[in-house]
């Protein structure tokens, strides 16, 4: 998306007219203007007025002024799905004509239209999710909220069994080479560069049939196609996804697992490991695809590959040396982890178990962005798999019903069900469950047995009246356990624990290092 545009119209006029706070009444003294290469918005007062360039790039036409009609009604549209407080409509820039010839421009009105506009809602840009993310103002509970978002939008989202596919993989590949080969010399190594087009080469033929499966059972759907921490915005208290792709369908009618691929990968590039980690197994908790994760490497390391290109060539345009220089830097580092994506190591299974309120959860939570390559393990857990098969919301509780003998046995059949299929992917998985009888135990084992990986179990103890403590202390969680489970829990005979015994009675991080140990993973950098 880095080529030269061809500029088919001037609009000096028109921008002219937009920039002047008068042209939007009294109540509005300043105009701030934002400029892309496709795009001029312009904030003034509680509004902001998005004009597009009449511009033509290879995969966009903005060239007359009725394309830009069509293109702004589309895009108001299609936004309107995930956040229809922000998109307003939309409005034209018209002229009058008079004897004397062309009258002046206005902002609608009655003249003929010589330009439209995107009107939105104005949000503050501090609550922009990449700008939290800098201020490090970006937590567990904002990116869960906004993976069940994802997760919401991607299940309304229309079908597209025209698109995606296969093929459409093979294409976004070949697109890259192009663009590598355009944007990259001078500025990215030409050795790391091929060898990361050859192992995506050889990737592709490992994942063609499943890519050309999940489209034929639904997966490819009419997605946003620019899901960055740049386009969700906190607004009224909820993550909003807004900017959508409206002028190309080719990068929207997309595989939904790649549209959030590239939220997982920015993350992962704003050195942001665990964050991207938790959206990531939230996202899956949500929707249970997991049945084909072998995909995973491979559209994360497609994300990384165009914004490496992308930003080297920025970074060949760009007239001021220290910004050149950070888009050579940024370029080099997400062909890095575009590389990292596609060279895991091999999968291993972690069981993690322990009675209520030992802190298996947020251990496993730890654990995960450490364990095989970016971004981290699979964290299969019984309580949100519980939730799912019930079709209730994460925060709802439950009715004793779903906690009988019978039901958790399907609980923990669909946890091992899932554990073997991400293994069957290649991704690393950690099992988050009680596990306080000795054949559930031996079960999880069998699960790696079978798909021949190493297998490791931790058993989380601590005091009970640790366990009772927290668990009374929690809010907002997915698990339904209180302190009368916990007492149940305590009578157990759990039998003979063969695994490692962690205390987890001090602090997190004293958990988390002796898990580290055990594993033998490295210590934090």
């Amino acid at each position: 998306m880095g080529a030269t545009p061809l500029l088919v119209q001037p609009q000096n006029d028109v921008i002219a007219l937009l920039s002047r706070p008068a042209t939007y009444g009294a109540c509005v003294t300043a105009v701030e203007r934002i400029e892309t290469h496709v795009s001029v918005v312009f904030l003034a007062g509680p509004r902001a007025y998005k004009l597009k360039r009449a511009v033509v790039f290879p995969y966009l036409d903005f060239s007359t002024c009725e394309r830009r009609r069509h293109f702004c009604e589309r895009e108001v549209a299609i936004n309107r799905r995930t956040a229809p407080d922000l998109y307003l409509g939309v409005v034209p820039v018209t002229r009058r004509q008079s004897a004397l010839g062309a009258g002046e421009l206005a902002l609608g009105g009655d003249g003929q239209p010589v330009d439209w506009l995107v009107v939105m809602e104005r949000f503050d840009d501090q609550a922009l999710f990449d700008r939290l993310a800098a201020e490090g103002a970006l937590d567990r509970p904002l990116v869960e909220a906004l993976a069940d978002a994802i997760a919401r939008f991607h299940a309304s989202a229309e079908v597209r069994t025209g698109a995606g596919g296969a093929s459409a993989v093979d294409a976004c590949i070949a697109s890259n080479e192009r663009a590598f080969a355009e944007a990259a010399p001078g500025c990215l190594d030409q050795a790391r560069v091929a060898s990361l087009l050859s192992a995506q080469r050889q990737c592709f033929p490992t994942v063609a049939a499943a890519l050309d499966r999940r489209r034929s059972t639904g997966f490819v759907r009419q997605c946003h196609g620019d899901l960055h921490l740049r386009n969700v915005v906190l607004h009224r208290n909820q993550p909003l996804l807004f900017d959508a792709i409206e002028f190309n369908d080719s990068f929207a009618d997309i595989d939904v697992l790649y549209d959030a691929a590239f939220l997982v990968m920015d993350l992962a590039f704003r050195r942001l490991p665990l964050l991207a980690s938790i959206v990531l197994n939230r996202y899956l908790d949500a929707t249970a695809d997991t049945g084909s994760l072998g995909v995973l490497p491979l559209f994360l390391s497609m994300r990384a590959s165009i914004r490496s290109h992308v930003s080297a060539a920025a970074a060949a345009r760009q007239s001021q040396a220290a910004e050149a220089e950070t888009l050579r830097a940024d370029a080099a580092r997400y062909l890095d982890l575009a590389v990292a994506f596609l060279d895991p190591p091999a999968p291993r299974l972690i069981a993690i178990g322990g009675l209520s309120g030992s802190g298996k959860s947020r251990l496993a939570r730890s654990l995960a962005p450490e364990i095989g390559a970016p971004p981290g393990a699979r964290v299969v857990r019984t309580d949100t798999t519980r939730k799912r098969l019930a079709g209730v919301a994460f925060a709802d509780r439950l009715d004793p019903a779903s906690y009988t003998p019978e039901a958790s046995q399907r609980v923990y059949q669909a946890v091992l069900a899932e554990s073997a299929d991400c293994l069957a992917g290649g991704r690393p998985v950690i099992v988050d469950a009680v596990l306080a009888r000795g054949e559930e135990r031996q079960a999880v084992r069998d699960v790696a047995a079978r798909a021949g990986v190493p297998f490791i179990g931790l058993w989380l103890e601590t005091a009970p009246a640790t366990l009772a403590e927290r668990v009374a202390g929690r809010r907002d969680r997915v698990s339904d356990a209180t302190v009368e489970v916990v007492r149940r829990q305590l009578a157990y005979d759990v039998g003979t624990v063969d695994w490692p015994h962690i205390s987890s009675g001090g602090p997190p991080e004293a958990t988390l290092a002796q898990a580290r140990a055990v594993l033998g993973l490295p210590p934090p950098r």
